[in-house]
């Protein structure tokens, strides 16, 4: 076999940079390219196309002559030239299907030369009001929570369909098909590509914040596979949420929302072993919590408190996370505060979740007696009737008042409800732990 050509590796490794840096470019760009090229279409998925012609442009003359000095603009100039053709391409089409003499607005215009110009126009408005048409339009609350996400992720995020089929455990058909399906309905109900005003602001921001708030929560505790936490979905949530924030900054959920993620997302690295195994909040190590991101969440927390009006879900999340991530230690942590905070909470957004939630809280600080108390009046709540942690929340409490064979029943019934293996095998192991419990005590 001859040696391998220094030439023709030196070729394929600079090409291959060349691809890496094609696709770190394409991350960062394309939900403007894509918010640029909707604006003057009126259309997402023809949007989104124009824009992945583009990206296989790029593909292909950018190994051969270079990455240019604005990327980005490139990449804008290329998917703004395929919108025109095809717009132009629609028009001359029309006459085959509409009576005779019958002329739009834009047939005019182009009839007039004033085609181009009426769209650079367009593409004057700021980059920032664009963001947040496309964003509002990929989480319309007509679509599926879950297809909001698929859809946001697609095109604010700028993932493929393979990423995000692997990042929610689907299959790449089901996580296409959903898309397309998104795209046509938004085309078929003729959502306006516009960022709504007033009372309808408030509800569709709503369906924004849901998807970003569910999209990092699946990352930070995976509710099925085989690892508990998938630290891409998250920086992905975390980034468009720092997006909104940047565009919204007079928004106290939005912040708050921000807020909740900076500081959840520092404690990612803490959360897994080396083997990928979950470490709960009490046996992690404080000193592997990211302090920047720590900083970043409370100063956003600080500007949505400095708002008037008082707290909203997110922020109110956020206060508690806050209050986690400035104690040095799970018994220096002011629990009675995270208790008082979860009642808001519940007052805020009424959830048997929450009120878990805030039976843990209230067990850390008043003990696990009235902890149990409260967990004991949730365990008929029919949304709670099969969720893990009810039951994992209740051995605990159980295991803490020298109870050992009962919080052994109830792990093992948290590991059979668990979806995720990680966590599966977590509460079997308490299981396993309680019953050396019992039986050295």
């Amino acid at each position: 076999m001859p040696p391998p050509d220094p030439a023709a590796t030196a070729a394929e490794v600079a090409a291959d940079a060349t691809a890496r840096t094609i696709a770190a470019i394409w991350r960062i760009e394309s939900a403007k390219v894509v918010a640029h090229v909707a604006r003057i279409t009126r259309d997402l998925g023809l949007a989104e196309d124009c824009a992945q012609d583009a990206l296989v442009a790029a593909l292909e003359h950018w190994p051969e002559l270079g990455v240019p000095e604005r990327p980005g603009a490139w990449l804008m100039t290329a998917a703004k030239r395929r919108a025109l053709d095809h717009l132009r391409h629609q028009k001359l089409a029309a006459p085959r299907h509409e009576a005779l003499g019958h002329e739009t607005d834009l047939q005019h215009a182009i009839a007039a030369r004033e085609f181009s110009e009426m769209v650079d126009a367009r593409l004057d408005d700021d980059i920032g009001d664009e963001l947040l048409r496309l964003m509002f339009t990929a989480c319309h609350p007509l679509l599926a929570p879950e297809t909001r996400s698929a859809l946001t992720l697609r095109v604010m995020g700028g993932l493929s369909t393979a990423e995000i089929a692997r990042a929610y455990l689907k299959p790449e058909a089901t996580i296409a098909q959903r898309i397309v399906r998104a795209k046509r309905s938004l085309l078929e109900a003729r959502v306006p590509f516009e960022v709504p005003r007033g009372a309808e602001l408030q509800a569709r921001l709503a369906s924004v914040l849901e998807v970003l708030y569910l999209m990092f929560n699946e990352g930070y505790a995976a509710t099925a596979g085989p690892q508990w936490t998938r630290p891409a979905l998250c920086a992905e949530a975390l980034r468009l949420g720092r997006v909104l924030a940047t565009l919204m900054p007079q928004q106290a959920e939005v912040l708050g929302l921000q807020a909740l993620m900076e500081i959840q997302a520092s404690r990612l690295a803490a959360r897994v072993d080396a083997q990928g195994e979950p470490i709960l909040l009490a046996a992690q190590d404080r000193s592997r919590w990211n302090p920047l991101l720590i900083r970043r969440g409370l100063d956003a927390l600080a500007r949505a408190e400095a708002l008037p009006g008082p707290l909203g879900p997110y922020a109110l999340q956020a206060a508690i996370a806050a209050c986690h991530a400035c104690a040095a230690s799970v018994d220096s942590t002011d629990w009675p505060r995270i208790a008082a905070l979860y009642d808001a909470l519940l007052q805020a957004a009424p959830s048997p979740v929450v009120a878990l939630n805030h039976a843990v809280a209230v067990g850390m600080a008043f003990g696990p007696a009235a902890g149990l108390e409260l967990v004991d009046a949730l365990r008929d709540e029919p949304a709670l009737v099969q969720y893990h942690l009810l039951p994992a929340v209740r051995g605990d409490l159980l295991l803490k008042l020298g109870r050992s064979d009962a919080a052994r029943a109830e792990f093992r019934r948290a590991a059979q409800l668990a979806g995720n293996a990680r966590e599966q095998a977590l509460m079997q192991e308490r299981a396993l732990q309680s019953s050396n419990d019992a039986r050295f005590r």
